[in-house]
Order: structure tokens, then sequence, then C-alpha cells
């Protein structure tokens, strides 16, 4: 068996010959499993979606929220729709080179951008949102560190990070109940923070650890942990699995949050993908999280994409130490939990069982959050829709520095409907041509006929095709000159 090569670009063409090409296909430990398509699950948002957030209330029901430039909303839980609960006369458009960002604190939801006061909404009482209380300043990012909210990307400091007072989100006077602020002396503006018990302070070139001291006078102890790295994308900033990833200037990186950055995509990605981002766009870039399955995904406009909508995907498994493509576009994307529902519920979204779109199996799990996005007709969905057209490839292959003859190739696969082609080419200088494609027979083999020295096999399963993992391929192959 030939195993399907990991999905590799950021390689010179000498190494591209054994690497493998992979598009929208999962990586699993057995090879790939198949992407499924976006599968709409709200009423449309009044306009483009800016950001959006999940809250969890105490008796474990979920509850969203979105952005549009102006204003925030709520998802009516029953029929979809979408309520305002901006604060009366909504607030100054987000800058087009930002997003608005969120963070749960016990039962408030504080929601901040750069041109409006950080506001809160209290999932026990409130009806819309209003501005915190306590002067807190205007801010690009929010995160939680321990009992702390800390905001960063400051409108009248981006050096600053601020943090409100010990237990209470509304304290913000500078010097009571530990409330605080330090300016950071060199590195660049701060870009982000990524919470959890430490805070890992991330700017331009250099990357802090926010430590609380109890008792001190300083409040948090800030050590650096590294220089000349940095948050290149600051929506790209992810926890999951106890874990931090962010795409820095010199790539993907992973930490844990007590330890030290770490390349991953390294003569994998990197050079592909920075070189592919629009750096003009990098609100764009957003990274979310899918616990379920242990991975990160990265969505980005490129340099050929529309405006305002990324136009590609990126996933990464960090168990697997994996990377795909997915060829996929929207507003945004993170991660999201389905809101359950009653069976009385059901009667205002659809009369019939069977023409319900979401599916009843996904409602008891509820509130572990998977994939999610915002479409380009403002509309939240999920990825569960049918599966997208899967493209997957071996890596060249040679039989010491003999021509071959290539009769074909078994897909392994559970898949139908399959599709294979060779690649071939006699110099790993040349370009490689593909031969046409042959759709694999009652045998399970794909019949091609090539002579080569450097042969690939590739195979492609079609959009809405059911199936569940793809393997490799057994090759048909004899030296050329034999029989």
């Amino acid at each position: 068996m030939i195993p399907f090569g990991e999905y590799r670009p950021d390689v010179s063409d000498y190494d591209a010959a054994y690497t493998g090409q992979v598009l929208n296909a999962l990586p699993r430990g057995d090879g790939y499993g198949p992407m499924q398509a976006f599968a709409g699950y709200s009423a449309p948002l009044p306009g483009p979606c800016r950001g959006f957030f999940r809250a969890i209330r105490t008796d474990g029901s979920v509850a969203i929220f979105a952005a549009t430039a102006t204003r925030l909303y709520a998802l009516n839980n029953t029929n979809q729709t979408w309520t305002d609960v901006s604060a009366l006369g909504g607030y100054s458009p987000v800058s087009s080179t930002d997003q608005w960002q969120f963070a749960q604190y016990i039962n408030f939801i504080i929601a901040v951008q750069a041109n409006a006061p950080p506001q809160y909404f209290d999932l026990t009482s409130s009806t819309a949102f209003a501005g915190l209380p306590g002067a807190p300043p205007q801010a690009r990012y929010v995160s939680i560190v321990g009992d702390f909210v800390v905001l960063t990307g400051l409108l009248n400091n981006p050096y600053r990070v601020q943090w409100s007072a010990l237990g209470d989100p509304t304290g913000w006077t500078a010097g009571v109940n530990s409330s605080d602020f330090q300016d950071l002396p060199d590195g660049g503006i701060v870009r982000g923070v990524a919470g959890g018990e430490f805070g890992n302070i991330l700017q331009d070139t250099a990357i802090r650890r926010l430590i609380y001291a109890p008792g001190s006078p300083v409040i948090f102890q800030i050590e650096r942990i590294s220089d000349d790295r940095g948050l290149y994308a600051p929506y790209s900033l992810i926890r999951s699995g106890g874990q931090i990833f962010f795409l820095g200037a010199q790539g993907f990186q992973q930490m844990d949050p007590a330890g030290h950055p770490q390349p991953i995509g390294k003569e994998k990605v990197d050079r592909t993908v920075l070189a592919d981002i629009d750096g003009g766009n990098l609100q764009l870039v957003l990274g979310a999280s899918d616990p379920r399955h242990h991975r990160v995904f990265w969505a980005y406009k490129s340099n050929s994409g529309s405006a305002g909508l990324f136009d590609k995907m990126l996933c990464y498994d960090y168990v697997l130490a994996r990377f795909t493509p997915i060829a996929m576009s929207g507003e945004f994307l993170g991660s999201l939990s389905q809101p359950g529902l009653t069976l009385e519920n059901l009667d205002a979204i659809s009369p019939s069982l069977d023409a319900l779109i979401p599916s009843l199996d996904s409602f008891a799990t509820s509130v572990t959050p998977e994939i999610a996005a915002f479409n380009a007709s403002h509309v939240l969905g999920f990825f569960r829709g049918p599966n997208l057209q899967a493209s997957i490839a071996t890596a060249a292959n040679a039989q010491a520095g003999r021509r071959i003859c290539v009769r074909g190739f078994r897909p392994l696969t559970d898949a139908g409907t399959v599709f294979g082609a060779v690649g071939t080419r006699e110099r790993l200088a040349d370009a490689e041509v593909f031969l046409p494609e042959t759709a694999m027979d009652a045998t399970g083999s794909c019949p091609q006929r090539a002579a080569t020295r450097f042969a690939r096999g590739s195979i492609r399963i079609p959009a809405g095709t059911a199936w569940t993992f793809a393997q490799g391929l057994e090759p048909d192959v004899a030296l050329e000159g034999g029989r």
C-alpha cells in the first residue's frame, strides 16, 4: 500500500515530488475522512457578521450572540431569528480592520471593539447590552485570566495591558481591589491575551506571561518568555485542548500556557500560507477550535479572494500533527454550540420532523462546541451538509532509478464513487502531468496506463458521496520491459 501523503505545499520542488496533496479531506489516524459542507442554521443577520459568541447559562442552556458593524444581536433559540440587543442608538462602526470580540465572566457577556466603550449583557436579567460599569477603557480585545477581566489593544494606549478588580468585572479603578494596568516597554503593540490560569500576552514581536501574585503590590508578575516572536494576525489566536495556537510572522505556532511557542508549520504550510494571505485584511484571519475532534481551524482571505470574505481554510489536527486545506468561504469563523430545544419548540421551526434541517442527534451534546461560520448571506450554520468533493494524492514514487509501467491502482476507501489518475514525470525538475481520470470499476480499480520514472496516484471523491475513510492506494506497477 502507498499511503496518502500529508498536505505539505511549503517545500522545494525537489521535496514536493515526495509529498502528497490533499483538499477537503480531514486527517485521521488511518488516513483521511470527509469534510462536510456548510449547512445554514439561522435566519440571516441584517448585515455582515463581524463576530459571534457562545455563552453558557447557569442552567446549562446555550445563548448565542452575534455582531454587525454597528449592532449586537441575540439568537432566538426557538425560531432561529435574531433579536437586536444593542444599547440604545447602537455603536460607532467597528473599524474595517477589526472585529467585535466577546468573553464570558460568570453571567456577564462582555463585548468590545475599539470604537465603543466595553459592553455587557447579564444573562440573568438583561434585555439589551449596556456600557460596562467602572469606566473601563475602549479596547479591541478581551480575555479572562483567573478571576480578572483583561483588556488589550486599548484605543488610548495600545502598549498597555489593563485588568479589572479581583472577582469584579465592573471595578476598573487602578489601585482598588487589585485592579491595575501595566505599560509594556518593548515588543510592540499588544495584539491579544490568551486567557486561562495564566495569561499569555502576545505582542508584535514578543510574548510575555501574566502570572497572578496574591498579596503582591504588583498584582501580576509579568515575565518575558519569547523574543522576536509575536502575533501576526490578532484573531488567529486559539485556546484548545489546554494548548495555545496562533499565526505569527514566522508561521503557525503552538504553545503550552506554561511553556514556550513551538513552530508547527515549518516546511509544511508556512511559506505557502503567508504568501497567500491578504496582508491588508488580517481581520479575516480567524481561528476556531473543534475540541470534539482535537482540531483547530484557520480561515483567511487570500490575495485573490473577494472583499469582506475569507475564501480558504486550513485544518490542523494537533494530536496527529497534520494539516489539510479546505475550500470554503464566509464572513466569520468560530466555535459554537447548538442551542437545545423542547419538542414544543420544534413546531415553530418545522411542521414536519422529516423536513427538519438540524439533526435531532446533535442536541444531546449541544454544550460541546463545534466549528461554525456565517456565510456570505449572513446566515449562521454548521459544517453538517453533504460531503465536499475531496482530492487526495500519494507522494511520488520511483523504483530505484528504473522506469516503470503503471497499469492502474486500487483506492483503499469505502467511497462507492471514486475517480483516479496517475501523475507522471521523468525528472524532478519537470512539470508533473496527470493522465485523464478514470472511474473506479466493479473490481475496485482505476485503470490507467503510463510509462514513466516518477509516478503519483491521485483520487477524487465527488461531492455528496458517502464515505468515511481513505487510506491510500494499492498500485498495479511493473518495471518497464518486464511482464
